[in-house]
């Protein structure tokens, strides 16, 4: 099957990475849903695929509600009959506070849509892709270097990443027998919207503030476009992205 006969859903595709991503897929042929929660950063990265957008469907979605994710998927195969990738990258993080300074609430929200969001989605695309012909496809999970290591004061977020991981290893293995591969890519310090301020200095683990290097979005989604590429039969269980001279590394 060519890319020009592949629809792909990005949730968070308004902004950032889920943006860039979805760019690169339109620009390789691919049918794109994109979805998030405010409608006007979707119509305006529509509009920046230029031509290809349209192939484009933007569709306003809230992952940590279970009607929201049933409404985006069931538009999806009304569109266009089926739905080959899934790339699961809309996530939210907590206020940089304290652990023990956090509510319920904040925890609460983080969760919601980083994992109970994420597996949502997989549900539904496993629903369509084990039933369509040809049967199967490709989910992608966004982990982040903090399905790795932690930055101070990071608890909800950095759980959530972590149980990621193990969302993605029980999505890879459940989706065998129905042909769906599932891997994950962890982003380091990708030049986003959200990312910028790491330029002018963020908290590190000795409790200085350090500038950090970054890196063009772009290349994040180039990386997202060629695991999508790869046939059913080969699968990218991981793949950690980042700017080479970000703290990650050894000790900093």
């Amino acid at each position: 099957m060519s890319a020009q006969d592949r629809v792909a859903i990005v949730t968070g595709a308004g902004t950032g990475i889920g943006k860039a991503a979805a760019l690169a897929l339109l620009g390789d042929g691919y049918c794109v849903v994109m979805a998030g929660r405010r409608p006007e950063p979707l119509v305006s990265a529509v509009k920046d695929a230029g031509p290809a957008g349209a192939r484009a469907l933007a569709v306003p979605t809230d992952v940590a509600d279970p009607d929201s994710v049933r409404a985006l998927f069931a538009k999806t195969k009304d569109a266009f009959g089926r739905l080959d990738l899934l790339f699961n990258n809309a996530g939210i993080g907590a206020p940089g506070v304290n652990l023990e300074d956090l509510t319920f609430e904040q925890w609460k929200a983080v969760v919601d849509v980083n994992l109970s969001g994420m597996f949502l989605c997989i549900q539904e695309a496993f629903r369509i892709m084990k039933a369509q012909n040809p049967r199967g496809g490709r989910i992608i999970n966004n982990g982040s270097i903090s399905a790795h290591a932690p930055r101070p004061n990071s608890a909800p977020y950095t759980a959530t990443k972590h149980g990621v991981t193990g969302l993605t290893k029980c999505a890879s293995l459940d989706g065998r027998k129905y042909d769906i591969a599932c891997g994950q890519i962890d982003i380091g310090n990708a030049n986003t919207e959200l990312a910028a301020r790491m330029a002018k200095g963020v908290p590190q683990a000795n409790g200085t503030i350090a500038a950090e290097p970054l890196m063009d979005v772009a290349h994040v989604g180039q990386a997202v476009l060629h695991m999508a590429n790869l046939p059913l039969e080969t699968n990218v269980q991981f793949m950690t992205i980042m700017a080479t001279k970000m703290p990650f590394v050894g000790r900093g």
